[in-house]
């Protein structure tokens, strides 16, 4: 069952335009080219919603009128809808008036219009010949206006007819929630300002990419399909960013990719700097609050087996960091475009991330003589040795916009995020 969106408003004035909304469709490639799930996010307002993979997203963006939501007794209703052949329009005005039913694509381009005197009364009609897409009715009097939204799946196109037909027996119809719209074209709106940066997040059976946008046109968004696996059979969401590719959110595994088991380390003496042992542990030893948002904390005796990541994942060399953070712009302003916006995770005033590329990355602090800084900053091992007990690791803060480039002692627990071979 999908969800379709219909929405009704009339308004005092005559209408001043109809906004150029975007229409975004979805595609998957690689490893599938189904998409079953969308979860979309706008990483600058917040607001977030779900589709299906064949629906498509339609974003409305603002107008230049003021829109009032219509009552029961003068909306604009439309039925069947998505339509086949034809659609009912039932109409009850406030008043009675000279009307102009006006027809529009969705450019905003008018391909019908029908001039229909409508006393205050329930009144139907059927409307024929519009071919496959989506169309906004429009009705128009001297002193209020309707609008509504009209779905047709008919393959065929033939002449645009507005015929009046007798429902004086027919009580008004309430707009269902829900319609079945198996195998046809839906669409579900969000409310989008120009500029602002779309997240993706295309599901698949175990596959999830996250595909960012900032859209200024229809478009579709295509999900390229990753294997990303762990030896605890996890499966991660994956972000292309220039020519890398990344997991998108923090390694959990309690088991290297052959399966053999990593050693979990929960006493405090486990991680000073004279162990040279593997080990992981999760954030204040309590995987219920943290293994599924911050990911479990490694050290680098762990991260060095090869064996961590994924099949076919590696830990980034200090190098693959490097080309990352070049790609987004630099050291001094990378932190703000890789971490998770809001301060659901960061501790304030971490308010200036974007999350501009999809990497969302998390502050799941670190260990070495207790825990420290959950919430303040979030570390990352590179493989890269430094020295004999050091290795270089790449840190993002709440209360710093940039990337800090610094090393750490091999025996502390750290966050991991691991990179496509």
């Amino acid at each position: 069952m999908k969800k379709l969106l219909l929405l009704s408003f009339i308004i005092l004035f005559p209408l001043k335009s109809l906004a150029q909304n975007y229409l975004i469709s979805f595609a998957g490639s690689g490893e599938s080219s189904t998409v079953s799930t969308v979860n979309v996010e706008n990483l600058t307002s917040g607001a977030t919603l779900s589709l299906n993979g064949d629906d498509i997203l339609q974003l409305t963006l603002p107008t230049e009128i003021n829109q009032v939501e219509a009552d029961k007794f003068s909306r604009l209703k439309i039925y069947p809808n998505p339509a086949s052949e034809y659609s009912i329009l039932e109409i009850f005005p406030p008043i009675a008036d000279e009307a102009t039913f006006s027809i529009y694509d969705v450019t905003g381009k008018l391909v019908a219009q029908f001039d229909k005197y409508l006393d205050k009364s329930l009144h139907g009609f059927q409307i024929t010949g519009l071919k496959k897409g989506l169309y906004f009715i429009n009705v128009n009097t001297n002193t209020y206006q309707l609008t509504n939204k009209l779905i047709c799946n008919h393959p065929m196109k033939g002449s645009i007819k507005l015929e009046k037909i007798d429902i004086s027996n027919k009580s008004i119809v309430e707009i269902p929630d829900k319609i079945d719209t198996k195998g046809s074209l839906s669409t579900i709106d969000m409310e989008y300002n120009t500029g602002e940066i779309l997240k993706f997040t295309g599901i698949s059976g175990i596959y999830s990419t996250v595909v960012t946008d900032i859209p200024s046109s229809d478009n579709t968004i295509t999900f390229n399909f990753e294997t990303c696996t762990d030896g605890d059979n996890n499966n991660y969401p994956v972000v292309s960013i220039g020519s890398q590719i990344w997991m998108a959110k923090n390694l959990k595994t309690t088991k290297y990719n052959n399966t053999l088991d990593i050693p979990m380390q929960t006493s405090n003496d486990f991680w000073n700097f004279t162990n040279t042992s593997p080990g992981y542990c999760w954030y204040n030893n309590d995987p219920t609050e943290n293994k599924d948002i911050y990911g479990a904390l490694y050290n680098w005796y762990a991260v060095n087996t090869g064996n961590l990541c994924p099949t076919g994942w590696h830990i980034p060399t200090d190098d693959e960091w490097t080309v990352l953070i070049l790609y987004i712009g630099g050291d001094a302003v990378g932190g703000n475009k890789l971490k998770e916006t809001g301060n659901a995770h960061w501790s304030t005033p971490s308010s200036t991330a974007t999350n501009a590329y999809g990497f969302t990355a998390l502050p799941g602090g670190k260990r070495y003589n207790s825990f420290n800084n959950i919430g303040i900053s979030g570390t990352f091992w590179s493989n890269t040795l430094y020295d004999f007990q050091n290795s270089r690791t790449v840190e993002m803060y709440n209360n710093y916009g940039g990337i800090a480039r610094i090393t750490h002692l091999m025996s502390y627990g750290l966050s991991v995020r691991c990179v496509k071979d």
